[in-house]
């Protein structure tokens, strides 16, 4: 005990501080661990009684319980501790229609390996679900980098939606060579003022096979991402709350700091800039 003292004072003498101020300090620590274990035992308590609940309706019911917690620490805990809702809802939303009059484009992208950026891009769309209903997401990867280079979302499936999407990626991206816009045959893809504003840009339009999801694999990929690390850990109660996580927020993360094994463990950006640099990054497909 002597010799813990010792070490404390003179840690305490090299940070300018004091002992009291330490202990002050660990005992606070101590005390908000003990009431996180606290707390945590009582969302156990809770999610064994009712397995679909997910962070929100745990935060009210632990104030029913006298035990008033901010919903984020609560998602907080319930996360790190494995507590989120995994329960799988039976009804989803169809975003693909491709019953139309459209024309639909032969699958050029096939087979297809881009050797830098701009080669391929590949689009699709997905649905979140609200506490009142579902919003939309539609999103433009680059194949070669997984760069999110445009995305929109929407409360409904019109054409607009993709055609944001597609005007913020030409906006992002200076097109110089041949380019392959590849999507599903879904009547966004396939309008008329979608498919005219890609022959306008000279982008070869590609679409997949009818029924064949692995046709556009990249992008179904990005969505199972997309899901797993954000979409499945929150319970949006408005339009507003995705549109700030998902639109403002992770395409910033996923661009900027999100590693893949398939472009040599870095983040899109910091593989667009190491192909500035010259730098030889082996990639995968």
């Amino acid at each position: 005990m002597q010799e813990e003292n010792i070490a404390v004072s003179a840690a305490c003498q090299a940070l300018g501080g004091s002992r009291s101020n330490f202990y002050k300090v660990m005992k606070n620590k101590e005390m908000k661990s003990q009431k996180d274990h606290i707390i945590t035992m009582e969302i156990e308590k809770i999610i064994l009684e009712l397995p679909g609940y997910g962070y929100r309706r745990v935060t009210r019911e632990l104030k029913n319980r006298g035990m008033v917690n901010n919903h984020k620490k609560i998602l907080r805990i319930m996360r790190d501790h494995h507590l989120t809702c995994k329960t799988k809802r039976k009804f989803h939303p169809a975003t693909t229609d491709s019953n139309h009059q459209f024309t639909i484009y032969p699958n050029v992208a096939k087979g297809f390996v881009p050797t830098g950026i701009n080669q391929l891009w590949v689009a699709d769309i997905t649905y979140v679900r609200l506490f009142t209903g579902f919003c939309y997401l539609a999103v433009i990867l680059d194949a070669f980098s997984r760069k999110a280079v445009g995305y929109t979302m929407g409360l409904d499936l019109s054409e607009n939606l993709t055609l944001e999407a597609l005007k913020m990626a030409l906006k992002a991206r200076n097109i110089s060579g041949t380019l392959i816009h590849h999507s599903d045959q879904g009547v966004q893809y396939a309008s008329t003022n979608y498919t005219n504003l890609l022959r306008e840009k000279t982008i070869q339009i590609s679409m997949s096979r009818k029924g064949n999801p692995y046709d556009n694999a990249f992008a179904e990929s990005f969505i199972k991402t997309l899901k797993r690390e954000e979409v499945h850990l929150y319970e949006y109660e408005n339009f507003l709350e995705p549109i700030y996580n998902i639109a403002r927020s992770y395409f910033r993360v996923y661009n900027k700091k999100r590693l893949h094994s398939g472009i040599g463990y870095l983040s899109p950006e910091q593989f667009e800039n190491s192909l500035v640099n010259n730098q030889m990054i082996s990639v995968s497909f």
